[in-house]
């Protein structure tokens, strides 16, 4: 499947990246096990860390990065946060009354990134866009899906300031969002009948088979995002 950047700007801005491309560095460094050393902790279980957790693995990687192109200063005057930065287009701002009662909302504004990437997916694939995973940042982008498949201009973020009292730079370079495509089906709930327990329970003694990466090495499936 291909999933299409495309830079309306004609400036050549820093590329989106795989998510892949961008593993934090809280999570780079870390030893997969406690103490460096791999070995069940007593009880039954490893010393592993969340390292070795696939479904952490997974969210850090999956998809794409978008990146802002500029710095940005954030200051307080009156209380209020104002945001300063190089390129003229980089910010823009949606009034509180929008979405007032939201529970990530900031008392005055939401700000919004202004995305230079027009992001195109094929027939029946849609994109979600939210605040990249795990990993530290001083703002949180308010999450949306959008049919990128039809709907071909730049998807814009709006966020807010984890802190309404931050004062401080957002330097260029920093990711904004996390590009997820996904296929559109239709879904149906119900409710597991008792063979749908047994074959729970038939997984779980599995798991109790191995010390190491059981998830990994019995149930996982690469993803691949280039």
């Amino acid at each position: 499947m291909k999933i299409i950047f495309t830079d309306t700007t004609g400036t050549n801005l820093e590329q989106p990246k795989p998510a892949s491309k961008l593993v934090p560095d809280w999570y780079k460094n870390m030893e997969s096990y406690l103490d460096g050393i791999k070995k069940p902790d007593g009880s039954g279980i490893t010393s592993g860390t969340i390292k070795r957790c696939m479904p952490v693995f997974d969210a850090i990687t999956v998809g794409y990065i978008i990146e802002s192109p500029a710095d940005v200063w954030v200051s307080l005057r009156d209380g209020i946060q104002y945001f300063e930065w190089a390129d003229h287009s980089l910010i823009e701002f949606h009034p509180i009354e929008q979405a007032p009662t939201h529970p990530q909302r900031n008392p005055h504004a939401y700000a919004k990134w202004i995305n230079p990437w027009a992001i195109r997916t094929p027939k029946g694939y849609s994109t979600l866009f939210v605040q990249p995973f795990h990993r530290e940042s001083v703002f949180t982008i308010l999450p949306g899906i959008v049919d990128t498949d039809q709907y071909l201009a730049p998807v814009n973020f709006p966020f807010v300031v984890n802190d309404p009292n931050f004062e401080g730079l957002i330097p260029k370079g920093t990711a904004i969002a996390q590009v997820i495509p996904f296929k559109r089906e239709s879904w149906d709930m119900k409710i597991g009948s008792e063979k749908d327990l047994q074959q729970i329970k038939s997984v779980s003694n599995k798991l109790r088979s191995k010390f190491f990466d059981r998830y990994k090495s019995m149930f996982w499936t690469k993803k691949e995002y280039r």
